[in-house]
């Protein structure tokens, strides 16, 4: 199981290496994936948007309503959020979940 961000599958201006990071992420995930599968080794990725942390904290109020003004649920995600999909897909029940993107955030990767 990895933690990617939706930067991975939307860019950020300014900060291209860490779009790129998260975007090797996903591909290093369905290598893994394809690898491991046939030992029943699963290996998804859940694409975190802009979660309620103490790190969006520290962004200045103006830049953080103009992001949270690009997710269609119009509000920042909760940690628990991605701790629950997390956990979900870790489950023995989600044994065929494999080499899976999971956005957890608000809608906010899906394009136009």
């Amino acid at each position: 199981m990895n933690v990617g961000s939706a930067a991975a599958v939307m860019g950020v201006p300014g900060d291209a290496a860490y779009a790129a990071g998260k975007a090797a992420l996903i591909g290093l995930s369905r290598s893994v994936a394809r690898e491991l599968g046939p030992r029943n080794i699963t290996c998804n990725v859940v694409l975190r948007g802009i979660i309620d942390t103490g790190m969006t904290g520290d962004v200045r109020g103006d830049v953080q309503a103009e992001i949270v003004g690009r997710v269609p649920a119009g509000r920042m995600g909760a940690e628990q959020e991605v701790a629950h999909i997390v956990g979900a897909l870790m489950a023995d029940e989600a044994g065929c979940v494999n080499g899976a993107v999971v956005p957890v955030d608000g809608g906010l990767s899906m394009g136009w």
